[in-house]
């Protein structure tokens, strides 16, 4: 069986359109088969983009981390003009990502990578919906190692289920970060995690 979280490129295209709208601002995006959320705008990254956006205004470059056909990281770079950019393993949605940021004329980067295997950079944001089909070692992956990857007083923004182990992964992750709850609702959990004091220095000295 397929996941988005594959590169199974010999599946049937069958491209579908599909709108978003904050604040009167409309984004619309091209899907297709084999891409997480094809037939609909998913509730958990609608619920993560609008609470992050509710919360947050001091940043410069935001990575969108398993982004799919763009619907975080391109919302964001048309709502707020910030530095975007936007990875995933999935070579059909990456295409589809190339595609939606001309279709909306925003301004953003796309790099193909598998988890962070080719993300070089250091970002103020890390936000994701991550792949929960992928079993938890690549979950903890997403989130425990993007601290190698955020600047200094960055922070992980993701979402997860109550159903899906939220609760488990934010004890996980208070062993790496001062991590809050930030909104809940319809079973979603958005967390907002940062570094603490005394993670940064055991970070520093084990790296």
């Amino acid at each position: 069986m397929d996941h988005y979280f594959t590169n199974n490129q010999n599946l049937k295209s069958e491209i579908r359109t599909l709108s978003y709208n904050y604040k009167n601002i409309t984004i619309d995006f091209f899907s297709d088969n084999g891409v997480f959320s094809k037939n609909h705008l998913d509730y958990g990254s609608r619920l993560l983009l609008e609470t992050f956006l509710k919360n947050e205004s001091d940043y410069e470059n935001i990575l969108d981390l398993g982004c799919g056909y763009g619907l975080i990281g391109i919302s964001l770079a048309k709502i707020t003009g910030k530095n975007i950019t936007m990875c995933d393993v999935n070579k059909r949605a990456l295409h589809l990502c190339e595609r939606n940021i001309a279709a909306n004329k925003v301004n953003a980067k796309v790099v193909e990578s598998n988890v962070y295997e080719n993300i070089l950079d250091k970002y103020d944001v890390i936000i994701t919906n991550p792949p929960i089909k992928a079993g938890k070692k690549v979950i903890l992956e997403f989130l425990i190692n993007a601290k190698i990857h955020l600047n200094d007083g960055g922070r992980l923004w993701f979402v997860m289920r109550k159903d899906q182990g939220a609760k488990s992964i934010q004890k996980l992750l208070n062993e790496h970060y001062n991590v809050e709850i930030k909104e809940k609702d319809k079973g979603f959990y958005i967390f907002c995690c940062k570094m603490s004091w005394q993670n940064t220095l055991f970070f520093a000295k084990i790296i």
